[in-house]
C-alpha cells in the first residue's frame, strides 16, 4: 500500500507539471529523408547564414575603413558587437520554427550532444551554415573588393600579443556561454513559463553573442562559429588566416560540448540515458 501510495504520488506530481520534455532524437530516422521540412530547414540555415556574414563583415570592413581614414562616424567596436548579437537575434527570430535558428555549427553540434537534433540533420546543418558563410563573404567582397583585400575581409586571427592558448581559451569560454544560453533560452520549463514573451528566445541569445564579442573581439575578432571564421578565411585566403583557423573550430566545439554536458547532466539533472543510448524514447 505505501508503494502504491507512493507510486500515485508521483504521478500526480508528473501530471501537475506544466511542461513536457520532447523525447530524444534517433541518431538517424531514415523517414527525415522525406520530407520537405528537413530540407526546407537546412536552406533556412543556409540563407541565415549568408545574411548573418554579410551584414556582420560588411560592419567590420566599414569599421576598418573609418578608421584608417580617422573618421569618428564610424560605428567602432560596441557597433560591430551589436551588428553580430541584433543579427543573430534577428534571424534566430526568423528561422527558430523552420530549422531552430542555429546558424552555428557549434550550437548545431551542442544541441546533437544532447540529442535535439539527428546526425543527418547536424550535418546537412552544418554543411550548409559554412556555404552560407562562404557566399556571404564572397557578396561582401564581389561588392566591395578593395576594402575587403585591403582590411582583411573580417577574417579571425589570434591578435598580436596574444598566444595560441589564449585564443583556444578566448573562443572555449565564449561559445560556452552562447550555447549555455541557447539551451537555457530554449529549454522547456522556461518556454511553458515564459510562452507569452514571443522573443523571449532570441533576445538572450544575440545578447550573449554581444556581450562574447565585447570581451573577446581584441583577442580573436571572436569567432564562436566555425562557420563564420572558415566562410571568413576561404574567401580572403591570404596572409596568416589559416595559421591558427583550427582554433576557430577546436575551441567553439570543446565550448558547446561543455555547455551541453554542463546544462543536461548538472542543471537538468539526470538525462544520462540522451548522451548514453541512440534509440529514440521519452526522456523521465
Amino acid at each position: 500500500m505505501a508503494d502504491k501510495g507512493a507510486a500515485g504520488k508521483d504521478g500526480e506530481q508528473f501530471a501537475n507539471k506544466d511542461y513536457t520534455d520532447p523525447p530524444p532524437s534517433a541518431l538517424v530516422d531514415p523517414s527525415e529523408f522525406r520530407k520537405w521540412s528537413f530540407y526546407r530547414a537546412i536552406i533556412a540555415e543556409f540563407v541565415a547564414t549568408l545574411l548573418f556574414l554579410y551584414i556582420t563583415v560588411a560592419t567590420v570592413i566599414g569599421y576598418s575603413q573609418n578608421s584608417a581614414t580617422n573618421n569618428c562616424g564610424g560605428v567602432g567596436i560596441l557597433g560591430i558587437a551589436w551588428a553580430f548579437g541584433g543579427m543573430i537575434f534577428v534571424l534566430v527570430y526568423c528561422t527558430a520554427g523552420i530549422s531552430g535558428g542555429h546558424i552555428n555549427p557549434a550550437v548545431t553540434f551542442g544541441l546533437f550532444l544532447a540529442r535535439k537534433v539527428s546526425l543527418p540533420r547536424a550535418v546537412g546543418y552544418i554543411v550548409a551554415q559554412c556555404l552560407g558563410a562562404i557566399v556571404g563573404c564572397g557578396l561582401v567582397k564581389a561588392w566591395q573588393s578593395s576594402y575587403y583585400n585591403r582590411y582583411g575581409g573580417g577574417a579571425n586571427v589570434v591578435a598580436s600579443g596574444y598566444s595560441t592558448g589564449t585564443g583556444l581559451g578566448a573562443e572555449i569560454i565564449g561559445t560556452f556561454v552562447l550555447v549555455y544560453t541557447v539551451f537555457s533560452a530554449t529549454d522547456p520549463k522556461r518556454n511553458a513559463r515564459d510562452s507569452h514573451v514571443p522573443v523571449l528566445a532570441p533576445l538572450p541569445i544575440g545578447f550573449a553573442v554581444f556581450m562574447v564579442h565585447l570581451a573577446t573581439i581584441p583577442i580573436t575578432g571572436t569567432g564562436i562559429n566555425p562557420a563564420r571564421s572558415f566562410g571568413a578565411a576561404v574567401i580572403l585566403n591570404r596572409g596568416k588566416v589559416w595559421d591558427d583557423h583550427w582554433i576557430f573550430w577546436v575551441g567553439p566545439f570543446i565550448g558547446a560540448a561543455l555547455a551541453a554536458a554542463y546544462h543536461q547532466y548538472v542543471l537538468r539533472a539526470g538525462p544520462f540515458k540522451a548522451f548514453g543510448s541512440f534509440r529514440s524514447q521519452a526522456t523521465v
